[in-house]
């Protein structure tokens, strides 16, 4: 009998692990080893469309297809005029060429934890393996505006001196002055004045074109890809696979913003408030993608002119600064974080946690204090619940004599189970509350841990250098000296087997199961657990861990002014392993 139970937990945990592993595969892509990213050089994108991306977590080239993209770009950068872009936050160049705004680079933030890392680079020019870029135009009589060079009146953009661009055709002037802010935000004001004989009909437009190769992969508890706010609401519902297989997408409603998400990063125009424009997306093919924003169209006399004025957001997603842009009049600009229907408990999560940051200076410390302020808030309802246990240790003699007394009749023991413990004031369920109040705890810490840039590249302590990715130290390739990497449900790190033993300590303190199969699973939950948080962000580990390091402590407290219910639990412990033994 016992042999088949244990059988029965092993083949049962193994079931769970494997499965889990699949599930942590679809809610946690690239943890551990994200797939290797053919990318084609620009000829060969012309030539033939490449194979489906499989897309990683944070998303980004692989280290192949980087040093193309380096050689790609540095070719087109140094080609054609430029005007450079310097922010306190944002660095790159304007192509005169196109008067696209093709080069951006994040200067607060790095492509790895490595020293000496480039910055995060979000808008390559067209042709390079990372391209993405944004471009602001003009249709007249339905025709694009003719190719070729701008002319600009300043040398360099920056918060205190604009750039205007100009040319002309057609019998029309065209002018686009950009501006930029101290964050993320540009500003193209566009204005065409009729300068010929004839009238002209215009429409004003903006676009933001990308591949998908870079981008980050969409989840079902973070979108990425194709994103914006169209009638007052937040729109997660496109992708690029269907862009793909179903073709261009315009929503409904009135425009906020639109543009292209990733876990981290947003690409996104907004509209002048006070001006007609529709939005739309398409599949360019060779994974091309692109959002476009235009303009009513406007019959201009000789002598008149018309101007639209659109921002263009290109930068982090921190929460603080999407907040700021949104409270500035940018409708639902704080969705772009895909939150989901708990954004009011993970928001304040992050907040607390930005908070205990920067008094602690390190984000792992700031986790361990987050975990004590949780515990310590949860501790009355803990008390609450052993002192209902120990009550309904008391009481336990009645219940099996109502149990006795009606085995025949579930209804009626039902009814004198309910008067019993109305008469003694026990709550049976009281002891699981907890349990129960961790579980959304537990759920928005891995939201922020996932979807928070704050977490990004910050370190805690020796090996742990990105407290948002998966431990890196695992056993089974020695920490890194063996040269293969694990899959993720064999990945386990020193913070996984650390979150294994925590919790086996933490079911030692409870009371044993009567049923024998729920006593092995019980054992084996722990390491089952262990296995199937290994995957996950070494902050949520890290939060777990010593959570069951103070759940233990306040057991022990707990136990220590209750002690028949200590003394109740080691002998059902004692009996409970005599009869597993027995069996």
């Amino acid at each position: 009998m016992n042999q088949r139970n244990v059988l029965l937990a092993v083949v049962l945990s193994a079931v769970l692990l494997l499965g889990w592993d699949a599930l942590v595969g679809y809610l946690y892509p690239g943890a551990r080893n994200p797939a290797a990213q053919r990318v084609d050089t620009p000829a060969e994108q012309v030539a033939a469309a490449p194979a489906a991306t499989r897309h990683s977590r944070t998303g980004g080239l692989d280290a192949a297809t980087l040093a193309l993209e380096k050689r790609d770009l540095k070719t087109a950068l140094a080609g054609g005029d430029r005007i450079p872009i310097d922010a306190p936050r944002l660095a790159g160049s304007i192509n005169l060429a196109t008067g696209a705004i093709d080069d951006i680079v994040l200067k607060n933030y790095r492509e790895t934890v490595a020293k000496g890392s480039d910055p995060v680079r979000l808008f390559s020019p067209a042709g390079t393996p990372a391209q993405q870029f944004a471009e602001f135009g003009f249709l007249a009589n339905g025709a694009k505006l003719p190719a070729g060079p701008w002319r600009a009146d300043g040398a360099k953009l920056t918060p205190a001196t604009p750039v205007t661009l100009s040319k002309q055709a057609g019998g029309l002037a065209y002018r686009i002055r950009f501006s930029i802010d101290d964050k993320y935000m540009l500003r193209a004001e566009q204005r065409v004045d009729n300068t010929g004989a004839a009238g002209a009909v215009v429409q004003p437009y903006a676009l933001i074109n990308r591949t998908d190769r870079t981008a980050s992969a969409d989840m079902w508890t973070a979108h990425s890809g194709p994103m914006g706010a169209f009638g007052g609401d937040a729109n997660y519902d496109v992708d690029y696979d269907t862009l793909a297989k179903e073709g261009p997408v315009s929503p409904q409603g009135r425009v906020g913003w639109t543009g292209f998400t990733d876990i981290y990063w947003l690409a996104a125009l907004v509209p002048q408030k006070d001006a007609q424009a529709s939005a739309g997306y398409r599949a360019l093919g060779n994974t091309l993608y692109r959002a476009d924003l235009i303009y009513a169209p406007v019959t201009l006399a000789p002598g008149s002119a018309v101007s639209r004025s659109t921002q263009l957001f290109a930068g982090a997603k921190e929460m603080v600064v999407l907040d700021a842009y949104e409270a500035a009049g940018v409708p639902r600009f704080s969705f772009a974080i895909d939150w989901g229907w708990f954004r009011w408990f993970e928001k304040p999560f992050l907040w607390l946690l930005q908070t205990l940051f920067a008094f602690a200076g390190n984000f792992g410390v700031a986790i361990i204090l987050l975990t004590i302020i949780v515990r310590a808030a949860l501790f009355p309802i803990a008390q609450k619940g052993f002192a209902s246990m120990a009550a309904m240790k008391a009481v336990q003699p009645k219940m099996k004599d109502i149990q006795t007394r009606f085995k025949d009749d579930k209804l009626r023991q039902q009814q004198e189970m309910q008067k019993l413990f109305k008469e003694e004031g026990v709550n049976p369920l009281a002891g699981c509350l907890p349990m129960l109040l961790q579980m959304p705890i537990l759920y928005a810490l891995y939201k922020v841990f996932v979807l928070a840039i704050d977490m990004r590249h910050q370190p805690f302590v020796l090996w742990i250098e990105d407290l948002s990715a998966p431990d890196p130290a695992m056993i089974l390739n020695l920490f890194g000296l063996l040269p293969f990497t694990p899959p993720s449900f064999l990945g386990i790190g020193v913070l996984a087997v650390l979150l294994g033993v925590t919790m086996w300590l933490t079911f030692k303190l409870n009371p044993a199961p009567a049923d024998p199969v729920q006593q092995q699973m019980f054992a084996i939950m722990p390491w089952v657990l262990m296995f199937a948080m290994a995957p996950f962000a070494a902050g949520l580990l890290l939060y777990w861990t010593t959570s069951n390091l103070l759940t233990i402590a306040q057991q022990k407290y707990l136990y220590a002014k209750h002690p028949q219910l200590k003394k109740a639990v080691e002998e059902e412990r004692a009996a409970a392993k005599a009869a597993t033994q027995g069996s």
